[in-house]
């Protein structure tokens, strides 16, 4: 697990200050190792930073040459199949120094060409050169779970791991509009978008192809491809097919040559991952959790019942409210562009502890967008239904005395033309409804949302909506979220639940087994008793956030009046100002509902100002 920068001009020289100061700017991905490589005419500059995690040997440091000098790699993730993966290249004649698998991913681009990333299994972000082509290759894995970012003017081509990186070297003061729309209606900045008209994401599942004559980029593996016509309903076959990829997934994953454990939240996805952990592995391992002094918002005990029933070795931090509002305006320093996921703050700060401890965490992303653990696929469900009586349903839950019949409104305010997959999302998250975006900012155009394409069967309302989840809310902000959260500290994130076989294969799953009679992670669940008590988990959904809402009318208001007044929203054309000080004086008077909305236009100005 690295950070990677590079520079690609093919008229000017690269100039070597510039990717020593792009590779400087992610030093807290890499603490173990740092070096850059220019090549002898200076067209291609490569930088890395190195967190040791497999063969912590100076040979496999980066960037990797390969023995002939004509091929060149800055390689970021892990490829968990890499040892299968070696005992054919050496059966094609390849021959290794290292045991890493950076060095089997260059032998892989050399024996297979760009065709190599479809065998690989991992997370990863890499670059390769070819020197006597004078050609460049950047990937991108599946899911996205690993970022990478790019600017590309026709002549140079920029791309590194963090946005920061690249910003120092573009107009920072041209915004995207589109993208800004996309934050205000999601609260993160989906791929291939960011804030900057100059900056793009490499999209999951794709790789950059650049020369002399092109710049292409070229799509290996997308979601709609993967869902077949029929759907697996047989409960037994499905969990037992499910429960061997999902062992097969983490026990890949345990492969390191540093200590590791796994964050334990004491819900279902990350329960899950520690069992199947602590199943295959001959040690006890380490588990981490967090707990608030506030015992209102502490679910640390469910955590440590779960770990002591498997016998791990359990570490509980417990934090107070402050130690987290301490943390509110170091935000925009991580993400480099407007980020408005609160969650960020307890994941940045479990992140930390734990790695005083270790270098490598196992996490439980992906288990709520595959098999429909939120809420909002229940809205799905009804809103579809109930379409034809949505002006009633709004109109008449809007004047209800009740907060969460006022907010519940909201779902039923959509127009004929309105997709019901971002309005869903955007309204359960507390987010800005395109109705609402069209009220509150002055923006040139109107929103386009983000869409589902055409898959091979027809998907339910509710399906599509975790379909959605799944290809945009995952990798735009969870996984981003995390990579920045768990690199912040030189710690290393994996994802069992995101091996893209299980994607793969929860994708053509009967809705049945992922909720069945009400249930959510129906499925999911049933590989998880098999390990834990079911009465273990005989309680409400929580989720891994912290109490904004009561924040910003108490310990967080100073914020709120500082980024949302008059003199503040004047600065900006796009903010219908009247309306946002309407939101923030309902908010204060008792409609908590709208806290998420005062906390995105908050986010932005901080970053703005940073």
């Amino acid at each position: 697990m690295c950070g990677i920068t590079g520079i690609i001009n093919r008229r000017a020289k690269v100039d070597f200050n510039q990717l020593a100061k792009m590779t400087d700017k992610i030093a807290h991905r890499g603490p173990n190792a740092e070096a850059k490589f220019v090549n002898p005419n200076k067209t291609c500059g490569l930088g890395h930073r190195r967190l040791s995690i497999l063969d912590l040997s100076d040979a496999a440091n980066q960037p990797m040459h390969s023995k002939c000098g004509n091929y060149s790699l800055v390689y970021n993730g892990e490829l968990y199949n890499f040892k299968e993966l070696k005992e054919e290249l050496i059966q094609e004649g390849a021959i290794f120094t290292t045991s890493s698998d950076t060095e089997v991913v260059l032998q892989a681009f050399i024996t297979w060409g760009a065709k190599c990333v479809e065998r690989f299994n991992g997370m990863f972000a890499f670059a390769v050169w070819n020197e006597e082509k004078e050609e460049l290759f950047v990937f991108r894995d599946r899911l996205g779970i690993k970022p990478l970012y790019y600017s590309w003017d026709e002549e140079t081509l920029y791309f590194a791991s963090e946005l920061k990186a690249i910003a120092p070297f573009i107009n920072q003061k041209d915004w995207d509009e589109t993208a800004m729309q996309h934050y205000f209606r999601l609260g993160y900045i989906p791929a291939p978008f960011t804030i900057y008209k100059s900056v793009r994401k490499l999209e999951e599942g794709s790789y950059i192809q650049l020369n002399k004559e092109d710049f292409l980029i070229k799509n290996y593996w997308n979601l709609e491809e993967k869902v077949q016509k029929r759907e697996l309903s047989d409960e037994n076959e499905a969990k037992s097919q499910y429960h061997e990829l999902l062992k097969s997934s983490v026990k890949s994953r345990l492969q390191s040559d540093v200590p590791f454990g796994v964050f334990l939240s004491g819900g279902i996805d990350s329960s899950t991952v520690a069992a199947v952990a602590q199943s295959v592995s001959k040690e006890p391992i380490s588990t981490f959790s967090i707990g608030f002094e506030e015992a209102s918002f502490n679910e640390s005990e469910y955590a440590k019942k779960v770990a002591d029933h498997l016998g791990t070795k359990h570490h509980e931090f417990v934090l107070s409210h402050k130690d987290i509002q301490d943390l509110v305006t170091e935000i925009p320093k991580w993400y480099d562009e407007p980020f408005a996921d609160a969650s960020a703050l307890p994941t940045y700060l479990v992140s930390k502890m734990a790695s005083e401890k270790v270098t490598m965490v196992l996490t439980g992303d992906g288990g709520d967008e595959q098999f429909m653990g939120y809420g909002m696929y229940s809205w799905a469900d009804r809103l579809y239904t109930l379409k034809s009586l949505r002006w009633f349903l709004k109109t008449g839950l809007s004047v209800s005395k009740k907060v969460n019949n006022q907010r519940a409104s909201q779902y039923f305010d959509f127009g004929e033309s309105d997709d019901l997959t971002s309005h869903i999302f955007s309204v359960d998250q507390g987010l800005y409804s395109a109705k609402q975006l069209k009220r509150t900012f002055h923006f040139e155009d109107d929103y386009s949302p983000l869409l589902v394409g055409k898959v091979n069967r027809l998907l339910k309302v509710s399906e599509n909506q975790s379909f959605f989840d799944l290809k945009y809310y995952l990798p735009g902000d969870l996984l981003t979220k995390v990579d920045r959260a768990t690199m912040q500290n030189s710690l290393e994130a994996r994802v069992p639940l995101l091996d893209h076989r299980l994607v793969e294969f929860s994708l053509n799953l009967d809705e049945q087994l992922k909720r069945k009679d009400g249930d959510a992670k129906y499925l999911l669940k049933q590989v998880l008793y098999d390990y834990v008590p079911k009465e273990f988990f005989d309680r409400p959904k929580w989720g891994f956030g912290i109490p904004l809402n009561l924040w910003l009318s108490n310990e967080l208001k100073p914020l709120l009046d500082k980024y949302v007044n008059q003199a503040v929203l004047e600065k900006y054309q796009f903010y219908n100002v009247v309306e946002i000080l309407k939101i923030k004086t309902q908010y204060l008077n008792g409609k908590v509902f709208l806290f998420n909305q005062l906390w995105l236009i908050i986010m932005f100005n901080m970053w703005s100002e940073k």
